[in-house]
């Protein structure tokens, strides 16, 4: 098998079965690496801690081996220019960002500290969110959080996962308090299939998403009013949700038309 085939079928979650057969689940003891069972707390946790059997920093649900053995294979295959290193494959995914709306007003009105503050305590509650669903943070950038909802992560029901994390985020940062959000939030769900992998120099790699579904996300968001989630109907879809009711938007992102929704916070 090819390292592109393996990676899909991990990526696809076609792994999740044999994940239950691993040997590593009799050692002691919970919480547990979802995909490979190794024990991230003591008396096993402290064991195989060296060996790189440790919560990963993009999801702390699984463990950061799982992904660098996968890498290191990966390397070991031909590529294609000297010096690249893309390791990874297309896979339908779901795909949430939101931003902090205004945000450089928002910098210029209050002090630096406070305002550090304030983008500290939106990273902190968007990882408690999206961790909880079971998302992949494949970044913060600025004023903005990047949420993959990947299938060997959340089962086939990523998008409907996606679309139930963008509504609790958005509770999580007072949109539905009497004062108004702490953080003013826009957000949008989009559900493609994209490159998923690791990329980048043999020095300098990470582990992210590429191609137009993730493009198209990022635009979308940037349309999202304070407090609204826009959704694509590719997201309503595969999330089994009915698109009646909802406000249609007819938008020009980036010199091409798009059709969302207005998906609602509660």
């Amino acid at each position: 098998m090819s390292a592109e085939e393996e990676w899909k079928e991990l990526l696809s979650g076609a792994h999740a079965a044999e994940s239950q057969r691993s040997p590593l689940r009799f050692i002691p003891s919970n919480p547990r690496c979802k995909l490979c069972r190794a024990p991230f707390r003591a008396p096993g946790g402290l064991l195989l801690r060296p060996f790189g059997f440790k919560p990963w920093a993009k999801n702390p649900n699984i463990c950061g081996r799982c992904f660098s053995e996968m890498d290191k294979h990966a390397k070991r295959c031909p590529s294609p220019m000297d010096g690249e290193a893309v390791a990874g494959a297309e896979v339908e995914l779901s795909m949430l960002f939101a931003d902090v709306r205004g945000s450089s007003k928002i910098a210029r009105e209050m002090p630096v500290a406070e305002f550090t503050r304030l983008m500290s305590r939106f990273y902190e509650v968007s990882k408690d969110v999206l961790f909880g669903a079971d998302a992949i943070v494949e970044k913060f950038v600025g004023d903005a959080v990047v949420a993959l909802f990947l299938p060997f992560m959340t089962g086939p029901d990523h998008a409907g996962v996606a679309l139930q994390a963008a509504q609790d985020l958005l509770r999580a940062t007072g949109h539905e308090d009497e004062v108004g959000p702490w953080a003013p939030l826009g957000a949008a769900v989009h559900t493609g299939t994209a490159f998923v992998g690791i990329v980048g120099s043999r020095g300098s790699s990470d582990f992210t998403a590429l191609g137009d579904p993730m493009n198209l996300t990022a635009h979308l968001a940037s349309q999202a009013a304070i407090g609204e989630i826009l959704v694509t109907e590719a997201a309503i879809r595969s999330a089994g949700r009915t698109v009646d009711g909802l406000e249609h938007r007819h938008l020009s992102l980036k010199g091409y038309p798009a059709d969302a929704m207005v998906y609602p916070v509660a």
